[in-house]
């Protein structure tokens, strides 16, 4: 096995389930950490939302589209899934989402009572119709993280946006705020997908994030960027499909 740790936790080889949809039950995590993977992430929570209408999530030729909202049962109707999750052996990671520094900040607060392994900002979603993408904006990220590690003990990895200027910009001010490691990237975009005979957007909120193969040379880019910007360990999300592509 290799041994890997990131800001303090031990994961048994160095793969973690990425947030997203294989992650939004207690069981779905633990089926991960049955297949293998070093640590788990949970769906995005923050306050209860219905997410977008649907169709939400499509296939196409390269990947998935997908504009689902931040759909979340709200993170304080969650105490139900951390109790099934205490039999959980690999390190857990929460995802938390905000329309403002401080709802960031109290879900960060409330959650840490299960006391997570870390707490991934996710600071960079593009498909909710309401709040800022922080990470596209330095100062609002430096402010962000800083209120963050101020609401918590638990360390925090902010999640970037590959739909910025200058990526390793955001991640240096990051760092700067306190961040204790950064998870790169997003989905790109965001794009859109015309159905032609009904001559409308595919997705009912006509824009989506892109996701899957194509968009992997981006991540590597951006991991690449950051690399040479910032001395916290990163975590590669973006089009990972075999082995030798997170290699």
């Amino acid at each position: 096995m290799i041994d890997t740790r990131i800001c303090g936790a031990k994961l048994s080889n160095p793969t973690i389930l990425a947030s997203g949809f294989l992650g939004v039950s207690a069981e779905s995590l633990l089926r991960a950490e049955k297949a293998g993977a070093g640590a788990v992430v949970m769906k995005t929570l923050g306050k209860e939302r219905a997410g977008n209408d649907t169709p939400c999530v499509l296939e196409w030729d390269h990947g998935l589209i997908n504009a689902v909202g931040l759909s979340n049962p709200g993170y304080k109707n969650v105490s139900e899934e951390f109790e099934k999750l205490k039999s959980l052996k690999v390190p857990l990671i929460v995802s938390i989402y905000g329309s403002s520094i401080a709802e960031y900040a109290e879900a960060a607060e409330f959650l840490s009572q299960y006391r997570p392994s870390l707490i991934e900002a996710n600071i960079s979603c593009p498909n909710k119709a309401d709040g800022t993408i922080f990470s596209s904006d330095k100062d609002l990220s430096f402010k962000l993280v800083s209120k963050l590690k101020d609401s918590t003990s638990i360390p925090i990895i902010p999640k970037l946006t590959p739909n910025c200027a200058d990526i390793s910009a955001i991640g240096k001010a990051c760092e700067e705020a306190g961040a204790d490691g950064l998870c790169a990237i997003n989905t790109v975009g965001p794009g859109m997908l015309i159905d032609i005979d009904a001559a409308k957007p595919l997705l009912a909120y006509k824009r989506g994030g892109l996701s899957g193969p194509a968009i992997r040379p981006i991540a590597v880019r951006c991991i690449y960027d950051l690399y040479e910007a910032v001395d916290i360990p990163l975590v590669g999300v973006g089009g990972i499909m075999t082995g030798k592509d997170a290699i």
